[in-house]
């Protein structure tokens, strides 16, 4: 159970009930599961995971997939099969592509981490560069080469947790809470809400039962969502007490509202696997619930930007400020606060030039409070993709972008493999060929095409999957609103 192989089109949710089932069948006296734990993770891929170095809301970055995966076996854009796990492999290789090792030599000094994994040239010697490509392929987005097989190091799953939802009257509050946390204790999860997500947390009655301090909170309150763990009761007793004192010694107001404070005593650990589970499913469900509630003809979309964590408060409070000023009056800021790691949830329509260029200009400022003033990565754990690639050098500087161009032109010299993604020429791509969510039906207008839905449909193999579905009958309603359309254009 310490490690597992598997091939990229198996669902993430799916290999950790193969470590379980596995601990069970043998008795084994620990259970492992995969490091990455993205909300995700009952509907999204290996392939995915790996592509895009994906985390979630424990693992943090010590147990992302770049620093647990053991193994790939990668396919490259000419056909070349690199099997990192196997030695033959690896000294065919290095035989057949010598120009390819000493490109990788010289560039080692190179320090940077960026949408290419760069760090992976300078945390491996030089004399390890099967270590160095293996490593270069995380977070690629499949523009460097095809993993069509992963080994994983897993990571034990304590079989003791307990979370507790902590209210603050601000978010500057629950940010410094976050930082104590992170710099004094060994929590395992810190979970961040803001006052949109809060209010998703009002209207659910199991959670108000557990936390009744939610409702009628401050204009700028804010919650997180804690969790210990431990091997034994003991252990997890104790990571609870050290939680508590830090929080205690900080001296942090506490409380939905400012005029009526509230003492730790309000905001219990629970240890019951049924109450945790309310937290948790509110935390998980944040996205859809906020994405489906959107106005009819927009689109939801998410950024996900990270800073240190001793910034994250006026990065956030930055990022608030911003989201008012354009608009944008249902973005909702949450996530992984332990990480300084926030998904920023809003919708927009792309229906009109306008509309494009409240984006463009939302954009822009963004990427300013994100990467300029606060020193931080305009993508935490998603992939740069097509949206954030006018931006990386923004952030990162023109060595450390050169040096990704020269990695690209390496692995891919024709731009065959998912090209445009991660690096593109083009300043303006983010606003380009931009994909229209059409009003079509009460039913429809609620899917923000997550694909959540996909892996427990009983149809999705029948014809098209849920997603694609809709996703046809939006542009059949397209076309057959478009004035100057044909007969045979609508029923096309």
């Amino acid at each position: 159970g310490s490690q597992i192989t598997v091939q990229p089109g198996l669902i993430a949710g799916e290999v950790n009930r193969i470590l379980a089932a596995h601990q069970r069948k043998h008795k084994l006296p620990v259970q492992y599961k995969i490091g990455p734990d993205p909300s995700s993770i009952d509907s999204c891929m290996i392939g995915g995971v790996v592509a895009n170095n994906s985390s979630g809301m424990c693992c943090g970055v010590s147990q992302n997939t770049y620093h647990t995966l053991k193994d790939m076996r990668i396919v490259l854009v000419d056909g070349t099969v690199l099997d990192t796990a196997d030695p033959a492999s690896c000294a065919a290789f290095l035989n057949a592509d010598k120009e390819l090792t000493a490109l990788i030599r010289r560039k080692f000094a190179i320090k940077c981490t960026t949408g290419y994994s760069l760090n992976a040239l300078v945390d491996f010697p030089v004399d390890s560069p099967i270590e160095i490509i293996k490593h270069l392929m995380i977070g690629s987005e499949g523009t460097l080469g095809f993993v069509s097989q992963a080994t994983y190091n897993t990571v034990p799953e304590w079989p003791h947790k307990a979370s507790a939802f902590i209210v603050f009257p601000d978010v500057r509050a629950a940010c410094r809470a976050s930082a104590v946390l992170r710099n004094e204790t060994a929590v395992d999860a810190v979970e961040l809400f803001d006052r949109a997500s809060l209010r998703e947390c009002e209207a659910d009655d199991a959670m108000t039962s557990l936390v009744p301090d939610i409702k009628g909170a401050d204009p700028m309150a804010a919650g997180l969502l804690i969790e210990c763990r431990g091997a034994d009761a003991a252990a997890l007793k104790a990571s609870i007490a050290e939680v508590q004192r830090a929080l205690q010694r900080s001296g942090l107001p506490l409380g939905a509202k400012a005029a009526v404070p509230q003492t730790l005593a309000a905001y219990p650990f629970f240890e019951d696997a049924k109450k945790t589970k309310v937290l948790w499913d509110v935390r998980k469900g944040l996205i859809p619930i906020v994405g489906g509630a959107r106005e009819p003809g927009t689109s939801m979309l998410i950024e996900d930007v990270a800073c240190p964590v001793d910034k994250l408060d006026g990065m956030m409070i930055d990022l608030i400020d911003m989201f008012q000023r354009y608009g944008y009056h249902d973005a909702s800021c949450f996530g992984h606060a332990l990480e300084g790691n926030l998904h920023l949830v809003f919708s927009q329509g792309f229906r009109n030039k306008e509309e494009v260029q409240r984006f463009a200009d939302m954009m822009e400022e963004m990427c300013y409070i994100v990467a300029t003033k606060h020193s931080g990565s305009l993508k935490g754990e998603h992939g740069t993709g097509r949206n954030v690639a006018p931006f990386v050098e923004m952030e990162w500087g023109n060595k450390a972008y050169g040096l990704m161009w020269e990695l690209k032109e390496l692995f891919d010299p024709d731009y065959v493999l998912n090209p445009g993604v991660i690096l593109n020429k083009d300043p303006d791509v983010h606003i380009k060929n931009l994909k229209p969510s059409p009003a079509a039906s009460a039913i429809v207008n609620r899917c923000i095409e997550c694909g959540f839905c996909e892996s427990n449909c009983p149809s999705r193999d029948v014809t098209l999957t849920p997603r694609q579905r809709i996703a046809v009958y939006r542009e059949m309603h397209r076309l057959n609103t478009l004035p100057d359309a044909s007969s045979a254009e609508k029923t096309r």
